[in-house]
């Protein structure tokens, strides 16, 4: 009997197979990362490995000694996430050497984002990097595969267009509320988290002419320093009653584990509103906002699939500039095969 080939692989799960719901049990918060990690080192056969967990995706990265060496992988990714097992049936893809390299390059070049060409996820990836890499889940495989990925995604950030147009998800959600009001320097916002993605909402908020803009979260210093970037003003979560009452659009990118804006929380604050509406848009996962508030009157709500929908009408003009990456990618995918593959048959 022949012996088995080590593989690389990639097994993961997007927005392409799984929808906002599924994605949300899927979440990797720190807790979760250490325990997969965990289940990880102790599974025979897996060498090294890296875990990706976004908005769009949770994704394992890694060598395997075999095949075989891939069926433990789904059982810890159900057990660590508490899904069943056939819960992933149709969800999670696994993707083999050549074809795991050219996912990985179009997930950093933002081609495989669900607003096409957004910039966000290189940061994304290079952190997930930068976390195996000091824990030393990595190798010479996987730091080869992750380092030709970041000089891919940098050389089609330079040479083609695909950044051109509302392509973030911070400005994706203020152009929709553009649309809606027209005119943003009358209406009041509320940005809810003062992360990277607040801050960007924040600041595409304030390039389209906004003048009231409140920052809420959990840590007052944070939203003070958010709201200061736009001369705006800073709350903590606990003035949400009250700043609710008075906004016309809220936008939450929190990173807690449970719903910051309740049904309860969103119902009593229209009761004192008379009849104006309430946009409320959704930027986190898990998500912020409970999904149930939509059937309030006068309550509009919308999640990241939703501003997906809406971005895709910016996709059509890039679409020249997609093909024009995707050839890219697979020129630099076959140039590093070429020289991962000897490595992994242990030829070389």
């Amino acid at each position: 009997m022949e012996p088995t080939q080590p593989l690389l692989f990639l097994l993961g799960a997007s927005h392409h197979t799984a929808p906002l719901a599924v994605r949300e049990k899927l979440s990797l918060d720190q807790v979760r990362a250490a325990d997969l990690a965990a289940r990880l080192q102790q599974t025979a056969g897996i060498s090294e490995f890296a875990l990706l967990s976004t908005c769009n995706r949770v994704e394992l990265y890694g060598v395997a000694g075999s095949p075989d060496s891939l069926a433990a992988l789904r059982i810890a990714l159900a057990e660590t996430t508490g899904c069943a097992p056939a819960d992933l049936d149709g969800v999670l893809q696994l993707r083999q050497n050549h074809e795991a390299i050219a996912h990985l390059f179009a997930v950093s070049a933002g081609l495989d984002s669900q607003i096409i060409g957004e910039t966000e996820i290189l940061g994304q990836v290079k952190a997930a990097y930068d976390g195996a890499l000091a824990r030393q889940w990595t190798g010479p495989v996987l730091n080869r595969v992750f380092q030709k990925a970041f000089q891919a995604a940098k050389h089609i950030r330079t040479h083609t267009r695909i950044g051109e147009g509302q392509i973030s998800v911070a400005s994706v959600a203020v152009d929709l509320a553009g649309k809606i009001y027209g005119d943003l320097a009358p209406v009041n916002v509320l940005v809810v988290g003062a992360g990277d993605i607040g801050l960007k909402t924040v600041q595409a908020f304030q390039s389209r002419g906004a003048r009231s803009i409140t920052v809420a979260s959990r840590t007052l210093s944070k939203a003070e320093e958010t709201a200061a970037a736009a001369g705006g003003w800073a709350a903590s979560l606990a003035e949400l009653p009250e700043i609710l009452a008075t906004a016309d659009i809220v936008a939450s990118s929190t990173s807690a584990p449970g719903f910051v804006l309740t049904h309860d929380l969103i119902s009593t604050a229209m009761k004192r509103r008379a009849a104006r509406p309430l946009f409320l848009i959704d930027l986190a996962l898990p998500r912020d906002i409970d999904p149930a508030a939509a059937a309030l009157s006068n309550v509009f709500l919308y999640n990241l699939d939703d501003l997906a929908k809406i971005a895709e009408g910016n996709l059509a003009q890039r679409e020249a500039e997609v093909a024009r990456c995707r050839a890219i990618i697979a020129e630099r995918t076959a140039t590093l095969w070429l020289q991962l593959a000897p490595r992994l048959s242990g030829t070389r």
